[in-house]
């Protein structure tokens, strides 16, 4: 059994324009250990799908059919009292826009603290301001920050503490949502190393989610391709790069130039993601896809293996 599995997850959000298709029957298993990378534009569903594994979508959202399994567990099944629970101390989060995520007015390690004690009521206030010095070590802080507030810390060392933070109680699981967003591309590369570094160390189970597949090839196992609220790819990472199957992969593999290779003209996916008031009948992607077809208007292609591990909702596959 998976540590998490998600299978068949759907959320739709209220608005006064109507109802908006954020999420459309996304399945993945995460096993222990693992680290999976999600990928794909923005607006495609890759923060409101932690935001439902965290059960802390806004009010107007809406779940309408899916399991959740963490453990075995039905995560979408359990009262918000047994939810807490999970959160933190099984699933914790890496916030978007992290570096804002600290309370100005509070030292950054008691902050910290409060989160263990909150989540771990036996632990001692000394105990969790030793923890908190060892969780400072572990992201490559000095434990002797621990009384400075926020403004003391420069954008990188924010970000260690919050990772710091969804360390302290020691989680299955953690969500990183775009973990190294605004920061310089040398403090990006260190941080992503640091955490999955932390990741082997403590066995721990990591999705990254980033629109920058770039970013997501250097630390993942597997990569999962969002787009539009569908999960239209997903397979181990030398997989999905060296054969992609779906055209949007393909197009996403295109617009990033390559380090090692020889130099190239990038290449762009024409058009703009669909409303997702009214999504495209069919493959969603087809108004955008060079290889569509009457087919791909009229059908939506399931998610189905080509190789071992590796799935993609495609007609007219890639590299296949």
């Amino acid at each position: 059994m998976a540590l998490l599995e998600v299978k068949d997850v759907t959320v739709h959000f209220r608005t006064k324009r109507g109802e908006v298709q954020a999420l459309d029957r996304v399945s993945f298993a995460l096993e222990r250990g693992e680290a999976l990378g999600l990928v794909g534009e923005s607006g495609c569903g890759k923060t409101t799908l932690a935001l439902t594994i965290m059960r802390l979508l806004a009010e107007n959202a809406r779940i309408l059919g899916g399991h959740i399994w963490f453990k075995g567990t039905d995560l979408l099944a359990l009262p918000e009292e047994a939810m807490r629970h999970v959160r933190w101390k099984g699933i914790s989060m890496v916030f978007q826009a992290a570096m804002n995520a600290l309370n100005p007015v509070y030292r950054v390690g008691d902050q910290i603290v409060e989160a263990i004690l909150t989540h771990e009521p036996k632990v001692t206030v000394r105990e969790a301001r030793e923890r908190v010095a060892e969780l400072f070590r572990l992201v490559g802080l000095d434990p002797k920050r621990m009384d400075h507030y926020p403004h003391e810390f420069s954008g990188g060392m924010r970000q260690r503490a919050v990772i710091a933070m969804a360390l302290a109680c020691h989680p299955d699981v953690i969500l990183a949502d775009e973990p190294t967003t605004a920061l310089d591309v040398i403090i990006q590369d260190r941080i992503l190393h640091r955490l999955d570094e932390i990741r082997k160390q403590l066995n721990m189970s990591i999705i990254y989610i980033s629109h920058d597949i770039a970013v997501i090839a250097e630390v993942a196992d597997t990569v999962g391709v969002m787009y539009a609220g569908k999960l239209v790819e997903i397979g181990p990472t030398e997989a999905i790069f060296r054969r992609p199957h779906h055209p949007y992969t393909e197009g996403l593999m295109g617009a990033f130039p390559s380090v090692r290779g020889p130099k190239r003209e990038l290449a762009t996916i024409p058009g703009e993601p669909p409303n997702l008031l009214n999504p495209p009948s069919g493959c969603r992607f087809h108004p955008r896809c060079p290889y569509a077809t009457a087919r791909c208007k009229a059908e939506e292609p399931p998610l189905v293996p080509f190789e071992v591990g590796h799935l993609a909702a495609c007609w007219h596959p890639r590299n296949a």
